[in-house]
């Protein structure tokens, strides 16, 4: 009884809220679309394979709602019932043509096109309800064409004379209609591409805010669809607090596991935690229900929500795991992407899904796991599997990469530290040969990055550092808005410091002007750590000779903490763990290049993560870095052996 009772007040409230919301909210924009010029037949013979411009900008210069054209329709005669005679004489007939089978609607399932459909409206007066069934079936014919396909047919359609009849119709027909009917014809018409803010596309936002108390769970989940992908305005928002309430209202009624992701979708990152916490319990009672295609949109869902709940997270990566094969691309990305975004990041399943695409390596283009590869190092992640896969493609045939996949195989590779092994100069000659094919055409700030990441890698083509040395080049570099010039300048710097440590053999010597490189920085500029320094001095009170110095500036570039002794210099590398790839102690690009310098200075490295040093009681973390810094102690049985 309790709950009835909470129910309808909870009811009342929602259609109060959202009466006030129209009341308040309704002034929506009444647009004039300029009258688009008849096709030609002679366009239309000739321009069949032409691309045509996107759907978008078709939509900004179609005809349909100019007000001069339709009849005005009192909105609060709507409200009270009050339909023009021809709606209501249409209605009439409705019921006699359900009694039997309709030859329109027969004829409308095998339209195999927007402008089919509207051929065929040209020949019956459709009922209310045929009217959104058209709408429907434009939108489902769409779904089956390629691209370039889909827009010329939409331009057909926006040009089709019947198209603007059809969308006066369906505003008079739209009070007729069932909730699902409504929120189909929404759903369908932004998905053509009708202008969101047309007089159209804002009646039926109206209707559905008037009968959101009537949506059933099918109904929220067809017009939350909808909602994820339209522009924010009042009428959009209002219908979305709305359905919040709504969800939070009929939460432990739900049963459809996609019905309940689309309402999550559309709740977006302002739901209140409390709500998220509401819809974590209730997801997680449903994981039982979970098909493959359900755990890899519950992924993304969360992302779409910025809602972190590892509970779920780990779920969902185990049917994963279980079920990798036959996942195609569109959705594997995904997935990548959502977890970067939530910054979760589960070994197994980045490992497998590593594993499952180098087994593809030969099926999927370059373009697709190139931006997997990307996703993989936005995660911090090195996909070992993939990468060796792809090192062998790339020896094969360099001259298959654009100028695009160079700059991301080199970023990736350098980023991430990958070791080549036998393989390396056979793939850095193919990479380079590559780039030296786009020099006469590429950016300066693309050829500045193309060889930053080269000398990262330890690799120093004269060509391309010739080029980006040239009096153009540096005019360029030296004009560079102030936005950029940070990010360009430390990338001079590495490359400076690349030449002169790494010293490479080239035909000429190479040297940046000085102007370019900016005033002396560091690539790092730690803070002291309290408790770090403390357990260095006490570990150092135990050696006799030993001199902490710590803030030391190496090459004017180099932030570092020394420990030297009579005969040998250390030193000792905090790091965080975002510095090494995730899972494991390699090193990534921008401290992999330190470590390098800092052993041809002389110096002895010792790498430790400072995550796990804080983490460490005192006296721990003092044995843990005598072993570090203090090799000999490892093993101190083998020192009483000799």
């Amino acid at each position: 009884m309790f709950y009835l009772v909470t129910q309808r007040v909870l009811s009342r409230d929602l259609r109060l809220f959202i009466r006030r919301s129209i009341s308040k909210q309704w002034g929506f924009t009444v647009i004039n679309w300029s009258k688009y010029a008849s096709f030609r037949s002679q366009w239309l013979t000739h321009n069949f394979n032409k691309k045509l411009p996107t759907v978008g900008r078709l939509a900004s210069s179609t005809r349909f709602f100019s007000e001069d054209r339709i009849p005005s329709i009192d909105l609060e005669e709507e409200d009270e019932g009050h339909q023009l005679p021809s709606v209501v004489q249409t209605y009439q007939t409705a019921s006699v043509q359900s009694r039997r089978i309709s030859p329109f609607l027969k004829q409308l399932k095998h339209c195999g096109s927007p402008s089919d459909v509207l051929d065929l409206t040209c020949k019956y007066a459709p009922t209310p309800r045929q009217v959104s069934n058209c709408l429907t079936q434009m939108w489902f014919t769409t779904k089956k064409m390629s691209e370039d396909q889909r827009r010329y047919e939409l331009q057909l359609m926006f040009n089709h004379p019947a198209f603007d009849r059809l969308l006066q119709s369906s505003i008079k027909a739209v009070g007729h209609l069932n909730t699902e009917a409504i929120a189909y014809s929404l759903l369908s018409m932004v998905n053509l591409g009708v202008p969101q803010r047309s007089r159209v596309v804002q009646t039926f936002l109206r209707h559905c805010q008037e009968k959101l108390n009537d949506f059933d769970e099918k109904g929220l989940s067809i017009l939350a669809s909808c909602l994820v992908h339209m522009e924010e305005n009042a009428n959009v928002a209002a219908l979305k607090e709305g359905m919040r309430m709504m969800v939070e209202m009929r939460l432990p009624e739900i049963k459809s596991v996609l019905a309940l992701q689309t309402m999550m979708r559309v709740l977006g990152k302002d739901t209140p935690l409390d709500l998220k916490r509401k819809l974590e319990v209730k997801v997680l009672s449903m994981t039982d229900q979970f098909t493959l295609p359900n755990t890899q949109y519950m992924i993304s869902t969360m992302a779409t929500m910025g809602f972190y709940s590892k509970p779920l997270l780990d779920i969902c990566s185990k049917k994963m795991i279980e079920n990798l094969h036959g996942i195609p691309f569109n959705r594997l990305l995904p997935v990548l992407l959502s977890c970067r975004e939530l910054y979760y990041r589960d070994l197994d399943l980045l490992n497998g899904i590593s594993d499952y695409v180098a087994s593809l390596i030969d099926v999927w283009t370059n373009k697709q796991l190139l931006l997997l590869l990307s996703a993989f190092e936005s995660l911090a992640f090195c996909p070992d599997a993939l990468m060796k896969a792809l090192t062998e493609k790339i020896i094969g045939n360099p001259g298959a990469l654009t100028l695009k996949d160079i700059l991301c195989v080199l970023k990736v590779y350098s980023s991430l530290n990958y070791d080549l092994k036998h393989q390396r100069q056979l793939f850095l000659d193919g990479v380079t040969q590559a780039l030296c094919s786009y020099l006469p055409m590429i950016p300066t700030f693309e050829l500045l990055r193309s060889v930053y990441y080269l000398s990262v890698l330890g690799c120093f083509p004269s060509a391309p550092l010739q080029q980006l040395m040239n009096e153009d080049s540096i005019n360029q570099l030296k004009a560079t808005a102030p936005r950029i010039f940070q990010n360009q300048e430390n990338m001079l710097r590495t490359v400076d410091l690349c030449l002169r440590l790494d010293a490479p053999a080239l035909p000429v010597p190479l040297i940046l002007p000085s102007f370019l490189l900016g005033e002396t920085t560091s690539r790092c500029e730690p803070s002291v750590k309290p408790w770090l320094s403390h357990s260095l001095k006490s570990l150092l009170e135990e050696q006799e000779n030993a001199i902490l110095q710590e803030m030391l500036l190496v090459e004017n570039f180099y932030l570092i903490g020394k420990v030297r002794f009579p005969t040998v210099s250390i030193i000792a590398l905090i790091s965080s763990s975002n510095a090494c790839c995730y899972g494991t102690s390699r090193p990534r690009g921008p401290l992999a290049v330190m470590i390098r310098h800092l052993k041809i200075l002389g110096y002895d490295c010792v790498l430790m993560m400072d995550q796990e040093l804080e983490s460490m009681s005192e006296q721990h973390r003092l044995d843990f870095l005598r072993t570090c810094i203090f090799p000999e102690s490892r093993r101190p049985e083998e020192s009483l052996t000799e």
